[in-house]
């Protein structure tokens, strides 16, 4: 799915993959974008906040270039 508008449908709970741009300067020959997933947490017309497993990361939506909604993670494996 493109990433226009159509981030809006999405909703609290959905697990998802965003990619979007970088809010950093990256150097000559680094990719312009990167990806979130995890799963929604809010969303309203400024953007959306994903939950990954590390942080909440908050995802304006202009920066939202691709996204699509993936199953739910498997369960980690008990080391």
């Amino acid at each position: 799915m493109t990433g226009d508008v159509t981030w809006r449908t999405l909703r609290p709970g959905e697990r998802v993959v965003v990619r979007r741009r970088r809010d950093d300067d990256p150097a000559p020959g680094e990719p312009p974008y990167t990806d979130v997933l995890g799963e929604v947490v809010t969303i309203d017309d400024d953007g959306l906040v994903v939950r990954t497993r590390r942080a909440d990361v908050d995802v304006p939506g202009a920066d939202v270039v691709l996204w699509k909604r993936v199953p739910p993670a498997l369960p980690r494996r008990a080391r």
